[in-house]
């Protein structure tokens, strides 16, 4: 009598690797300090499922792509790693590259949990293969949107490069702001210097400007330049995208990098969990981890249950999204189908709008909570 074959590689206990592609943006363009700390998340979650006795007895392998902000070199690492053998794709930072790497999974029938890219329209079309953590953009950009109304800036000014990620958030704060008496006004960093965008704030009497833009540049720069203009003090600068999360912003800036507001996806205060990760992060990156960190350990998280559980085939992997019940470092993760967003979606990790602190920039400040 045969011994029937087990119904998929997970269940196998030869100690052979099960393997999750990894994409993550570690050279320039690429913003290399969210690749950082996306891929720390990643690499320690990995770590603690070995620990505590891998995939049904075999380790978990990371197999790391650099994306470099460029969609074609994601979806060139997509197929690199579907040709690996990998169970899964993890990871990716910028949206616009997610969405390429989510276009080739669903075409090569690989599943894909993104870690933290927040466009709305991942895919063009409903899919089964891909899965998201981050909030949708919509979903935290109206939150921002309420934070600048409650705060009292109704005329906002957006510094916009071209880009489907700006010009979808310039459209979801215009949407929001215009039936509550908000309006939305677009300088093109195309035709515009640092220096012209303040005078285009002056004439159009916006009381905030919103950092659309590249970091460092041109955000760092437009910072520099509102912060010196004196008939500017009132304008408040915020940055819904996040460019202030991380340390090299207030590297670069100082004192001019405190007091923009941005969003960040953490609650109030971590759970137990959260807070052993975020030490076992903070000894990892030398510095306060992000919330991007944490986006990436979830996302191990996630995928290491749906593998033990499913195995390491990928149909099944992709089925098991609607059953997933995880507990993350910033709450329990189930997926959802939810309304115009055409993946699986985590609905909804915490939201904060938050600034770092002009007497200690090291410091954040919790401004609006979602």
């Amino acid at each position: 009598m045969s011994t029937p074959s087990p119904p998929s590689g997970a269940e196998r206990t030869d100690g052979s690797s099960v393997r999750i592609g990894a994409l993550v943006p570690l050279t320039r363009p690429g913003w290399v300090e969210a690749g950082r700390h996306l891929l720390a998340g990643l690499e320690l979650a990995v770590r603690e499922v070995n620990d505590a006795g891998g995939i049904v007895g075999r380790p978990l392998e990371l197999v790391v792509r650099d994306t470099a902000a460029d969609p074609r070199k994601a979806e060139a690492a997509v197929d690199e790693l579907a040709g690996l053998g990998v169970a899964a794709l993890a990871g990716e930072y910028h949206s616009v590259v997610a969405r390429a790497a989510a276009t080739r999974a669903e075409a090569l029938g690989l599943p894909f949990l993104c870690s933290s890219a927040v466009l709305d329209a991942l895919t063009e079309r409903p899919t089964q293969w891909v899965a998201r953590l981050a909030p949708a953009q919509s979903h935290g950009w109206r939150i921002y949107a309420d934070f600048l109304l409650g705060a009292g800036h109704s005329r906002i000014a957006v510094a916009a490069e071209p880009s489907v990620y700006w010009a979808s958030g310039a459209r979801i704060l215009r949407d929001y702001l215009t039936p509550r008496g908000g309006s939305v006004i677009e300088l093109d960093m195309r035709a515009l210097d640092p220096t012209a965008v303040c005078d285009e704030l002056v004439d159009n009497g916006a009381t905030a400007l919103l950092l659309l833009a590249g970091h460092p540049e041109p955000a760092v720069s437009i910072v520099k330049s509102v912060r010196r203009d004196q008939r500017l003090a009132h304008v408040m600068i915020g940055a819904p995208a996040g460019q202030p999360e991380f340390s090299e912003w207030a590297t670069l800036l100082g004192d001019d990098g405190a007091a923009i507001p941005f969003l960040r996806y953490l609650p109030e205060r971590l759970g137990p969990l959260g807070a052993r990760v975020g030490t076992a992060l903070r000894e990892r990156l030398a510095e306060a981890p992000s919330f991007v960190a944490f986006e990436g350990y979830d996302t191990v998280a996630v995928l290491a249950e749906v593998l033990r559980s499913h195995g390491a085939d990928g149909a099944r992997t992709a089925e098991s999204w609607p059953r997933v019940a995880v507990e993350g470092t910033r709450g329990p993760i189930r997926f959802s189908r939810t309304p115009d967003i055409s993946v699986w979606q985590w609905a909804w990790a915490p939201a904060q709008v938050v600034d770092r602190d002009p007497a200690q920039p090291d410091r954040f400040r919790i401004l609006h909570v979602g």
